[in-house]
């Protein structure tokens, strides 16, 4: 058969940037995406699975389930399923998943995502439906109908790409394939790791960081996210996020070593991702599949998914065009 087609698109961080990124800025952007007609779309978010697993070991992981997850409260008292009943059910329900759904099955489905913790999710069931049926019922009460309306959250990626691209290509779902499991090695680290990374970070800016940093300026007076997307991807501006920063760390003379620490922790943490991502394509050989991750992820996705046995890598500036 075809081999999975991978595509990784390496992402600014929308709610980091200092211009404010609106929807309409983006729409050239998830056109050219949605050219690529991916069938699975998995981003820089954590599931709810792993969010459960690092509320139930705070000691082994400080301040990550705080950093990176929402409680799910609200979701289990709509539907009564806790996060692991939740995401069961969601694989039950998407296996006899109808052609046309009602909107009463897609509210439904889009509050037993909520009790999963997969909030993107729920919001690509939930803008599939008429304005007129995002309305309580079916499992969505007051307070999920809050957490869909999403009102006064700073723009982020997933919800502002992954997910509209998800609804545009009628797709019932998307894929949170973070992994912070291997923060345990930051935490192992000792006294002095913190103060080590600051050092590396605080680098001075070469020439290629100048550009990258004028490009990301003039969105602010063209609003033209398509050819910063363009720059950020091009391999220059990738090489460089290695060398300036993890390259850096490599070299770093300490004696506890902490540079190559942090080194060990970014690439355990993206092969995790990435087993994560092969886990999601695991059942369907041949799919064509999107990644959208934090920029400097992109070169370690690519390295790491080009050794897998089936996948033909896609070039992410032929797309982009």
């Amino acid at each position: 058969g075809p081999p999975t087609q991978v595509l990784t698109l390496g992402s600014a961080h929308l709610n980091q940037m200092k211009t404010v990124v609106t929807p309409e800025m983006l729409v050239p952007l998830i056109e050219k995406l949605a050219a690529f007609k991916p069938d699975i779309i998995t981003h820089e978010g954590i599931s709810g699975e792993q969010c459960d697993q690092l509320r139930h070991y705070k000691a082994r992981y400080p301040k990550m389930w705080n950093t990176y997850c929402h409680g799910t409260e609200d979701g289990e008292f709509a539907t009564g399923l806790s996060v692991s009943e939740a995401t069961t059910e969601v694989a039950r329900i998407l296996a006899t998943w109808p052609t046309s759904p009602s909107a009463a099955q897609r509210r439904r489905l889009a509050a037993v995502f909520i009790a999963g913790g997969d909030r993107p999710s729920a919001q690509v069931q939930w803008l599939q439906l008429p304005e007129s049926e995002r309305k309580a019922g079916d499992g969505i009460n007051a307070a999920l109908l809050k957490i869909l309306a999403r009102d006064s959250v700073k723009p982020n990626e997933i919800f502002e790409i992954a997910v509209p691209l998800a609804v545009k290509l009628g797709l019932q779902r998307v894929y949170a394939v973070d992994d912070h499991t291997a923060d345990s090695i930051q935490g192992a680290a000792g006294e002095g790791f913190d103060a080590a990374l600051e050092k590396i970070w605080s680098q001075p800016d070469s020439p290629t960081f100048a550009a990258y940093n004028a490009e990301e300026k003039k969105v602010e007076q063209s609003g033209d996210m398509l050819a910063f997307y363009r720059t950020m991807n091009a391999p220059a501006t990738q090489q460089l996020f290695v060398s300036s920063d993890y390259g850096v760390a490599l070299k770093q003379d300490t004696p506890q070593r902490f540079g190559r620490q942090y080194v060990a922790w970014w690439e355990v943490r993206n092969l995790r991702m990435v087993a994560n991502i092969r886990e999601t394509f695991g059942n369907k050989p041949g799919s064509r599949v999107l990644n959208i991750v934090g920029a400097s992820h992109k070169p370690y996705y690519d390295a790491y998914l080009d050794m897998m046995s089936d996948v033909k890598l896609v070039d992410v500036e032929s797309v982009l065009k």
